[in-house]
């Protein structure tokens, strides 16, 4: 590891609704049973990729799973599984397998597009997994920030990016310009035909691009989910 690189983590994750009944997608009512990470830096060079699908939710909760919005990638999850492009564990062995990636990379920040669901469906699972012996999901030491946050306070400053939004029709119901992953990707990477994969550690690899691509406009922003 060379100590002169600053890393930083690049987190996605996957959810079932604990309450299909519910129609809302608070992260309240979700249990994470996919979670991917990268090891990275601010410039977007990847030292380490982990791909975990969680048996505490994927394996013990099949009801759930059969409500999740991607429940047709199942089968894909499995074949993925044998092949051993991700691995099926124990949501404890997820967690302990993070701690240990940010104690070696002393990493202090984790990045995620909309970072307020990943943070509250990871901290539901460990709190409904361990029936609230545990609390939070993620060490205390380390910040959490938010791409969706930075995204709006870089892309959505410039004007060019708010006229290729009406352009494509890439609008909220306010008409003002929508900065969910795809679309951001679609705009930095020029390929409006791209269509987000929906599993976790695919869509870390355009969510870290995303971070780098916001770092690039050397823009004051506030990237903490909570600041101060």
């Amino acid at each position: 590891m060379d100590k002169r690189i600053r890393y930083v983590i690049v987190l996605d994750t996957e959810t079932a609704p604990c309450d299909k009944a519910r129609e809302d997608v608070s992260p309240w009512n979700m249990f994470v049973y996919d979670c991917g990470w990268q090891i990275c830096d601010k410039r977007g060079n990847v030292y380490r990729s982990r791909s975990f699908v969680n048996a505490d939710i994927f394996l013990d909760e099949k009801e759930l799973m059969g409500s999740a919005y991607y429940a047709k990638k199942i089968p894909q999850y499995w074949e993925e599984i044998k092949s051993g492009q991700r691995i099926l564990t124990s949501f404890n062995k997820i967690l302990k397998t993070l701690k240990e990636d940010i104690k070696e990379f002393e990493v202090s920040e984790i990045y995620a597009h909309n970072a307020r669901f990943d943070y509250g469906s990871l901290t539901n699972t460990e709190r409904w997994l361990t029936k609230s012996k545990y609390r939070y999901f993620f060490p205390y030491n380390v910040t959490i920030c938010d791409t969706l946050k930075m995204c709006r306070q870089t892309f959505g400053k410039q004007k060019m990016y708010k006229e290729w939004c009406v352009k494509n029709g890439y609008l909220t119901k306010n008409n003002q310009p929508r900065f969910t992953a795809e679309i951001i990707y679609r705009y930095i990477s020029g390929d409006n035909d791209f269509v987000e994969k929906h599993t976790g550690l695919e869509d870390v690899d355009i969510e870290r691009q995303i971070m780098v691509a916001c770092f690039r406009k050397h823009m004051k922003m506030e990237r903490r989910l909570w600041a101060d």
